[in-house]
């Protein structure tokens, strides 16, 4: 994608244990519908990112962060012609129930209650977490990132709602996602799964898009490209990673991983393993059409 202006880096600091870290710029970049294992959280520095989340599109522009729960589908795009530059944390479940417990009143599993929040001074706070970690101070990236992530639960936080399956639509939908999960690299038809849970297929495709938020085959999708960091932080090479987890081949996995995670898996595990500044000769850019 050279001369396309956009920009990306995705990358985790040894000290910052839990937390990844992504700082771009994209224009013409969507993200398909995907999810996280960790919180998502986003400081627009410039332009404006449009997501769809729980059913609406919420836009964030200058001094707003974007906030997402872990495993809630959502999507990201430009709002405005000239895009949108970002900083973003993506701290644990673990961690944040940690400097919940600790700093907050909140009861129960800690979670944003709003999926966008005006506050440009916590905005400040997340980008001064990355040049922290960027410069190798661990004690103020540490600091920085339980002061931003307190005011975040302060502000907009609260208790997240226990996800109990007591339908039977949302019970199917539970064995179809452990019957994906297993059978990752050959996943049945929609009419063989649905077959299986004794249900008709509208019924399973209608079931689990309300459970999950998306169709089972873009559940399947993101669940791979999930896998697949595990994999590339364990030091599979992208090509491996990907036939291992149903990918046709690497173009694949790259076509895909690059439309969730945001950057190509050749560079989000060159910085994951520290080498990607040294491999490019640039300390904070990667280039996400690689």
């Amino acid at each position: 994608m050279a001369g396309s202006g956009e920009r990306a880096r995705h990358w985790q600091y040894e000290d910052l244990p839990g937390v990844d870290l992504l700082r771009a710029r994209y224009i013409h970049k969507t993200f398909v519908r995907h999810t996280h294992e960790n919180f998502v959280i986003a400081a627009i520095a410039d332009g404006v990112e449009i997501f769809h989340h729980r059913g609406s599109n919420q836009y964030a522009g200058p001094g707003a962060l974007a906030l997402i729960n872990p495993d809630t589908a959502h999507t990201g795009r430009a709002g405005v012609p000239e895009g949108w530059r970002y900083g973003a944390v993506y701290p644990s479940p673990q961690l944040v129930a940690e400097i919940a417990a600790e700093t907050t009143a909140i009861r129960g599993t800690p979670g944003f209650a709003v999926p966008v929040l005006e506050d440009p001074y916590t905005v400040g706070l997340v980008h001064e977490v990355l040049r922290a970690a960027d410069e190798g101070n661990a004690l103020a990236a540490d600091t920085l990132l339980r002061v931003a992530v307190t005011r975040l639960l302060r502000r907009g936080g609260g208790p997240m709602p226990q996800r109990a399956v007591r339908t039977a639509g949302a019970r199917a939908a539970a064995r179809a996602r452990a019957v994906l999960e297993e059978r990752m690299t050959q996943p049945p038809t929609l009419e063989r799964l649905a077959a299986d849970l004794g249900i008709s297929p509208f019924s399973l495709l209608r079931a689990f898009r309300d459970t999950y938020g998306m169709p089972p085959h873009a559940w399947l999708t993101d669940a791979r490209v999930r896998r697949v960091r595990r994999l590339l932080d364990a030091g599979t090479a992208p090509a491996q990673a990907a036939v291992a987890v149903g990918f046709t081949d690497q173009p694949h996995l790259n076509r895909h991983f690059t439309r969730i995670v945001g950057v190509p898996p050749g560079a989000y595990q060159r910085e994951r393993r520290g080498d990607g500044a040294r491999a490019s000769g640039r300390k904070n850019v990667q280039d996400p059409g690689e």
